[in-house]
């Protein structure tokens, strides 16, 4: 019979963890989470944690939600796998589709269904190529994405995300694949630099990337309309209404990766809604079944349907797809978070309690080893530095999140630092007198961290 010590012992000797360092993981082993209660989570030895990064941006109702285990289990009694395969489907993934279209902002969207946000920007190359080969434009397939944006680690997606460290050793990114700017004002401004200023300069350095590589072979641009796992960068106001004006210009489609933003975090039901963006093609995954189950998918327009449709007749079949596409006990679960949703109204409930949220954190921006404090809704980013007035980083990038994650830890919060920017990203169902316990704790850590780099 398996024990505490025994399962961390085949933890340790035996699971290649992602993201991980392995030798550290050799030293020091695992958190080993055992079961978890609304936004709480509980260790192997007992210890509760207030869950600040809702398991990975995901479990959006809480660890215990009995309706979505009871959906699970109904499907599983009822019909534990079907493919959707040559034209096959089960009942809950067709009514989950009907149920998407209604609230996603892209008019009479189809859907194809994957298991990661992953696969489904990955399955979005796929579409976005065919696409252009279906129109005759063989040569328009590159794709621009923007430094520090996370869109997953398959060799496509990893190829569409901007980090080192997806690429580092990977020999990524493939061919076709492009990086512009990150619209991340505070780290990346000029001096003297406006917001208004920076903006532009961006956006031109966009036009200027397609310009050189000819429009005529850049196919899509990608975007996160905050960027999570980068940093939780929030775009300057105009970003984004400039961006698609040279998109449509030199006609390039629009594919917005939702997989972090969509069903509330931003305080809208979509990140597309709070930026007023207006995608070809969108991504998502995480909340759309609060991490109770995988699956993701993307969402392409009806105009872009009727060019694959016609495509798919010439060529016999959409020579695409997963085995787990649509699984239905995850399409369940998936309708059941929908309902959750709009019976708790989800996206009120957000707005209610996100400037407790924000201003609570906005108190530490006065903090000697606070840069900036940005967010949206309940989605925030603490970038710690080295130096307040220069905005000088930490050496090595990454020792003071190491750091402060620690004393998160001690304090009883879990977070994730992405380098030293401190993400935070409560489930959705956080309420206020929580919100308190989140931000004491994190100032605990905030002050420990502190101390332990003045004294040495």
């Amino acid at each position: 019979m398996a024990t505490r010590e025994s399962n961390r012992q085949a933890d340790t000797l035996h699971h290649l963890h992602p993201f991980s360092n392995f030798k550290r993981h050799e030293k020091e082993g695992p958190l080993v989470i055992t079961r978890g209660e609304g936004i709480w989570v509980y260790d192997d030895a007992g210890r509760k944690y207030l869950e600040g990064l809702a398991g990975l941006w995901c479990v959006s109702l809480g660890f215990n939600n009995k309706r979505l285990i009871d959906a699970a289990k109904r499907q599983l009694d009822k019909l534990p796998f079907y493919p959707t395969f040559y034209g096959r489907t089960s009942d809950v993934t067709a009514e989950l589709s009907g149920r998407l279209a209604a609230v996603v902002p892209i008019k009479g969207a189809r859907f194809l269904f994957a298991n990661s946000g992953s696969e489904a920007n990955d399955l979005a190359v796929n579409v976005i190529w065919y696409y252009n080969n279906a129109r005759g434009r063989p040569e328009k397939k590159k794709i621009i994405s923007r430094l520090k944006g996370y869109h997953g680690s398959t060799l496509a997606a990893g190829s569409l995300t901007g980090l080192p460290i997806v690429h580092a050793q990977f020999d990524l990114p493939l061919p076709r694949f492009l990086h512009t700017d990150c619209p991340h004002y505070y780290g990346n401004s000029h001096a003297g630099e406006t917001s208004s200023a920076f903006v532009d300069r961006m956006v031109n350095n966009l036009e200027r990337m397609i310009e050189a590589e000819n429009p005529n072979t850049v196919a899509a641009f990608i975007a996160e309309p905050i960027q999570g796992s980068g940093g939780v960068i929030v775009p300057p106001a105009e970003y984004f209404d400039k961006v698609q004006k040279v998109l449509k210009k030199h006609d390039i489609l629009f594919l917005v990766d939702e997989v972090i933003c969509g069903f509330g975090r931003t305080g809208n039901m979509f990140g597309s809604d709070t930026y007023d963006l207006s995608p070809d093609m969108m991504t998502f995954a995480k909340q759309l079944s609060s991490g109770y189950q995988p699956i993701s998918a993307l969402a392409v327009s009806q105009g872009m349907y009727e060019v694959l449709s016609e495509a798919s007749e010439r060529n016999v079949v959409f020579g695409h797809g997963f085995t787990y596409s649509g699984h239905p006990v995850a399409a369940a679960v998936a309708l059941e978070v929908l309902d959750i949703y709009s019976e708790m109204d989800i996206v009120g409930h957000v707005r209610s309690v996100q400037d407790h949220f924000q201003q609570g954190l906005q108190r530490f921006a006065q903090h000697p080893l606070v840069g900036e404090v940005r967010g949206r809704g309940l989605l925030a980013g603490i970038q710690l530095v080295a130096d307040k007035a220069s905005r000088r980083p930490f050496d090595p990038v990454g020792s003071a999140g190491r750091k402060f994650s620690d004393f998160a830890l001690s304090h009883g919060l879990i977070i994730r630092a992405v380098g030293d920017t401190i993400a935070i990203c409560p489930p959705l169902i956080i309420q206020a007198q929580e919100i308190d316990v989140l931000i004491a704790r994190f100032g605990a850590a905030l002050d420990d961290t502190h101390r332990s780099l003045e004294s040495h």
